[in-house]
């Protein structure tokens, strides 16, 4: 079922397959899309609603709107609400792993616990205020004009190995007008608003959060932001299969592990709703 909500500033686009407890899989700035494989996968066993976050793709967001990690988490919760299949289990990655945090900390009641999947909050880190600094110079170079430039740069601050010539291809020449449109609203509107992001630690101890990390991520940025988190919780992180976006490059693996993490939650297939 494909579907809109109307929410404070935004109208947000998401989508519900199967039937049982209720999963939410989220990121920022990937869209419903991207967890599609994934959530076919699960849909046997569970209820599990994606979303387009406010401002990307097709969940258009007013003239003026912004989109903080407070304000996802907000549209989150009233997505959750509006089905009626929760509490949730909600897995957001990158971008949404902050959300889900933000989720976890303002609206407990409808979570019964959030993964949160290789957040980038630079600020947990020692090096944060240098990271934070290259990343306001590669939003200015984007916003100027220099997309590949700012993209090779992005790629070299995450440590994601990509070199700069297989970046230039990824974006340069014709572009897909719509991927484009959300790229621009990740600089100008998300990017900073996430990553300068910073958890109550005391609150997210009180919660059921888990903190996953790419088994292929070790030594990236993100692998860094989310063993800083997992250390300050005094937890151990979870890996799963793949690197920053596992669930979408290896879906059917990163599945399996999943299906294995919310068991140990005691969220089961056919669960009665709490």
């Amino acid at each position: 079922m494909n579907n809109t909500l109307v929410v404070p500033e935004a109208e947000l686009y998401y989508e519900v397959r199967g039937s049982g407890p209720l999963l939410v899989l989220v990121g920022a700035p990937m869209d419903a899309d991207s967890f599609a494989p994934l959530a076919d996968l699960l849909a046997d066993d569970y209820t599990v609603l994606t979303t387009d976050p406010r401002g990307v793709k097709r969940s258009a967001l007013n003239p003026g709107g912004t989109s903080r990690p407070e304000q996802r988490a907000d549209d989150l919760a009233r997505l959750i609400r509006h089905v009626d299949a929760g509490p949730a289990v909600v897995l957001g990655s990158s971008g949404g792993a902050v959300s889900v945090l933000a989720l976890a900390q303002q609206h407990l009641d409808v979570v019964r616990a959030v993964i949160a999947h290789e957040p980038p909050l630079d600020r947990l880190v020692e090096d944060g205020d240098e990271l934070l600094a290259k990343s306001e110079k590669l939003m200015a170079d984007y916003l100027t004009g220099d997309v590949v430039g700012a993209w090779q740069q992005f790629f070299r601050l995450a440590n994601l190995g990509v070199p700069d010539q297989v970046v230039e291809m990824m974006f340069s020449g014709e572009r897909d007008p719509q991927q484009v449109a959300a790229e621009q609203f990740w600089f100008s509107h998300e990017m900073r608003e996430t990553i300068t992001w910073m958890p109550d630690l005391d609150k997210l101890r009180t919660a059921n959060v888990i903190v996953g990390i790419g088994e292929e991520s070790t030594g990236q940025l993100c692998d860094r932001t989310s063993t800083a988190l997992a250390d300050q919780l005094g937890i151990e992180p979870t890996h799963f299969p793949g690197g920053h976006t596992g669930f979408a490059d290896q879906p059917e693996p990163f599945a399996k592990a999943l299906r294995a993490e919310l068991v140990e939650v005691g969220f089961h297939p056919g669960a009665q709703r709490a």
